[in-house]
């Protein structure tokens, strides 16, 4: 699938970055242990491609209520600020290379997230 092999190239370029599944699905974590980024392919039948990853304060809501065709709030993590991010819809990549960072930059330890430009 072209969206995941795109999202998984974001994903392991940053440092220390692996994946393997959880709950069924490809999920990308900061040395093994921390979650940044989680694909989701029709999760629980919602008809969505799309991944989910941890927000700045704020940034979810914002997103959700300003572009609602490309951002969603996510089941499960959605309550502690996690972004929906839609990749069956036209993808700005440059955008989500962004979102990925910012999310790594989050769950990532100092050292390691001082190394994300």
């Amino acid at each position: 699938m072209e969206q995941l092999d795109a999202l998984r190239k974001v994903c392991l370029a940053l440092p220390e970055a692996t994946e393997r599944l959880s709950h069924g699905s490809p999920a990308w974590f900061v040395r093994g242990k921390k979650t940044f980024v989680m694909f989701a392919d029709d999760h629980h039948g919602d008809g969505r491609l799309a991944f989910w990853c941890p927000a700045p304060p704020g940034a979810q809501e914002e997103l959700v209520r300003t572009e609602p065709e490309r951002f969603f709030r996510p089941a499960y993590v959605g309550h502690r600020g996690w972004l929906g991010v839609r990749l069956d819809v036209d993808v700005d990549w440059g955008e989500v290379d962004r979102i990925v960072r910012e999310a790594y930059r989050l769950v990532a330890p100092k050292t390691l997230a001082a190394l994300v430009d």
